[in-house]
């Protein structure tokens, strides 16, 4: 019975946040978090192979 309270504390905020139509600027946030990571790590992979082929053609 104490697992459940906190899943419908949830599901309260989020009728709460839908009825206010905030759920939407949650739903934003978290896409352009997503979309950030996502850049972040496609620039990392770009360095690192840049890196990568600096150390072959080096050898």
């Amino acid at each position: 019975m104490n697992l459940i309270l906190p899943l419908l504390a949830v599901s309260k905020n989020a009728d709460f946040l839908n009825s206010i139509g905030k759920i939407y600027v949650v739903v934003i946030v978290i896409m352009v978090l997503f979309a950030g990571i996502i850049t972040f790590l496609f620039r990392l992979d770009q360095k690192i192979t840049q890196l990568e082929n600096q150390i072959k053609n080096d050898e």
